[in-house]
């Protein structure tokens, strides 16, 4: 069975071109062949066998046992000279055996069947992977660019940040970029799962893989074509196909001393044999025995579940970087959720400005921006925005704030023109003569931001953040599954209060510093398995502290990625409840794997011991239930109904 994910590029694209290659037709399929050949000997060799040809008959037998024994005998010893043991050995000594008993057709069958099961088994893990093939097949093998006033075109590999790239009407986005001239609208449902394109202009953000709607636009590139949020995707799906979860450790730790005993097993009932003076019998039993107990499904009960559910998810932009992540993600009952940047749209706007007396309202808003410039809270855009001279023209723009120190969850302090400039919320910055004024704000629903200037309070800035339109509709599907949500902001009390009121969240925990929110989804652990929401640097220790932390969005601070263990590339919040049925769904498919691989050792051994089946039977059984298990974990890989109403 394949072991990894996708080999290394092997053009100047940068994409594996035969990770990019469809799977072909199981009758085309040369994986399949030896179990052809060896089935088709079979058939023919036993039906020889029956109308008394004994020798041609014996003669298809052996072909058909050397056909399927080439699918698993070399790699078995290839193991073994490593010093691993594995099930490909178990089945090479039984049919061994088999045949120096004289059993040339049985082990003939276990040799088709077997290696059958094997072909099977690496068809169904390529299948599960096509979630990452569809992902690679995003990049453009060659995009367009604009260098030194010159058109030409290069692989996607090769783009460089600072590459113009000219994107036409139906093209897909070589890398992550920034619209610089042209409008038009970008289909990135495959990128993110948000199936409603979106409009583009100057300024505004394109992923890696999107598709350029009627338009043509000039892109500006913002990441290397070989590191982008779509390079990103697949290497967090590769690291994840490699990392096991609870259930495939369970496995592993059953299957992997199981081995050795099974043939300790079989050796003691070989032995039995001799010591009662009847060791063709028993030497017999003990070659059925050594395939009843072997773990073949087991192996793979977990694995071909897990590679199939995370590559389905990450066909809607749901990112598991582990296995182990993807089965605690089915056990939440809880969800903590931020509010700025996650429920709200993440596009904050000051809508009212209040001054103390004798304070300039420009003089305070340009200040401010320029502190504010080089900060990445949500918040900060918004107060840049609002400043009254654009840049280049006198304003924030040519104003250089220095010893500029940003202490999360409270504001930002600095040095702007000489004046001591302080900026943060209310809790950091008391809001002194304009509490009323603040207040009045945020009962208004307005995130109050207080500036200071040389230690006097100079104005408040009234910032109010939107809440996406699929918010309600998201708290209730989450309900409908069980799943209590609870706001966690640094936010008023207030404005949180009546945000999370339009959203249908019962629970607020307002006024929450970074610390804060990790203690509070510790507590909550304490009561239920919990996830966290965020995409800002002051959502990383909580996304750390959950059961699974998930961050939003691709725009998401690099902390609060690095911290999670789920990546929504979208913003669309439907996609968390899709996200975690679909996890649940996984693990009740693992478990059920497991539960029918462990049932078939338990009943097929005293069956084995006590003569009861014989080799064939046994083989038989043993693959049946591996082919029930492979076909059982590939309904993992059904990609979740998502955002039908989107």
């Amino acid at each position: 069975m394949s072991e990894e994910c996708c080999g290394p590029a092997d053009d100047d694209t940068g994409v594996d071109h035969q990770a990019d290659a469809s799977r072909p037709p199981w009758w085309r399929d040369p994986a399949l062949l030896p179990s052809a050949v060896s089935g088709l000997a079979l058939v023919a060799g036993t039906a020889l066998d029956w109308s008394g040809l004994g020798i041609p008959g014996l003669v298809l037998q052996w072909l058909a046992l050397l056909a399927g024994a080439w699918a698993f005998v070399p790699g078995a010893v290839r193991r073994l000279l490593r010093g691993r043991l594995g099930v490909g050995l178990l089945m090479t000594i039984a049919a061994t055996g088999a045949v120096l008993l004289g059993h040339v057709g049985e082990a003939a069958a276990l040799a088709f069947l077997f290696s059958l099961a094997e072909a099977l088994e690496d068809r169904a893990m390529d299948r599960a992977k096509e979630g990452l093939r569809a992902l690679l097949a995003l990049v453009p093998g060659r995009v367009r660019v604009l260098r030194s006033g010159e058109e030409g075109l290069i692989p996607a590999a090769q783009l460089r940040v600072g590459d113009l790239l000219l994107v036409g009407a139906g093209e897909r986005i070589g890398t992550d970029g920034v619209v610089v001239e042209g409008r038009s609208a970008v289909d990135a449902s495959a990128v993110t799962g948000e199936s409603i394109p979106v409009a583009i202009g100057p300024g505004d953000a394109v992923p890696a893989g999107a598709v350029n709607g009627a338009g043509t636009v000039r892109i500006e590139a913002a990441a290397d074509g070989r590191d982008n949020s779509l390079t990103q995707i697949v290497a967090l799906v590769e690291q994840a196909h490699a990392r096991s979860g609870e259930r495939a450790r369970l496995a592993d730790r059953i299957a992997r001393p199981l081995v050795p005993a099974v043939l300790v097993v079989a050796a003691l009932v070989a032995l039995f044999g001799f010591l009662v003076g009847d060791p063709g019998t028993w030497v017999e039993r003990a070659l059925v025995v050594l395939v009843a107990a072997s773990p073949c499904a087991l192996a793979i009960a977990v694995p071909v579940t897990v590679i199939s559910a995370i590559g389905a998810a990450s066909k809607l932009g749901v990112v598991v970087k582990s296995g182990e992540a993807f089965e605690r993600l089915g056990t939440i009952r809880c969800l903590a959720i931020d509010k700025t940047g996650t429920l709200t749209r993440n596009e904050p706007t000051v809508v009212d400005v209040r001054v103390a007396r004798g304070c300039d309202r420009d003089r305070v808003l340009t200040l401010a921006a320029a502190l504010e410039a080089g900060s990445t809270h949500p918040l900060a855009a918004a107060v840049t925005a609002a400043a009254p001279v654009p840049a280049g023209s006198g304003g924030f723009g040519e104003r250089r704030a220095s010893e500029v120190v940003e202490d999360a969850g409270h504001g930002i302090a600095g040095r702007v023109d000489g004046v001591r400039v302080r900026v943060g919320g209310v809790r950091w910055l008391p809001p002194a003569e304009l509490q009323a004024d603040a207040e009045a704000m945020a009962a208004a629903g307005m995130t109050v931001v207080v500036v200071e200037l040389d230690g006097e309070v100079a104005g408040l800035l009234g910032v109010r953040d939107e809440l996406r339109p699929e918010a309600a509709e998201a708290i209730r599907m989450l309900a409908e599954q069980g799943i209590d949500a609870v706001m966690l902001t640094g936010d008023d009390g207030r404005t949180a209060r009546a945000l999370a009121a339009q959203a249908g969240i019962a629970e607020v925990r307002a006024e929450q510093l970074p610390a804060d929110k990790a203690a509070a989804v510790q507590a909550m652990l304490a009561e239920r398995p919990t996830a966290m929401v965020g995409d800002g640097i002051n959502d990383a220790p909580a996304l750390a502290t959950a059961t699974v932390g998930i961050a939003m969005g691709v725009h998401g601070s690099a902390a609060a990625v690095e911290s999670a263990d789920v990546a929504f590339m979208g913003h669309d919040l439907r996609l968390l409840p899709v996200a975690f049925a679909h996890a649940r769904r996984g693990r009740r498919i693992m478990t059920w794997n497991i539960g029918l691989a462990l049932a078939i050792i338990v009943v097929l051994f005293p069956l084995a011991l006590f003569g009861v089946l014989g080799l064939a039977g046994v083989v038989l059984v043993h693959e049946v239930a591996e082919l029930v298990v492979i076909l059982n974990g590939i309904r993992a890989a059904r990609r979740p109904r998502a955002l039908s109403r989107a």
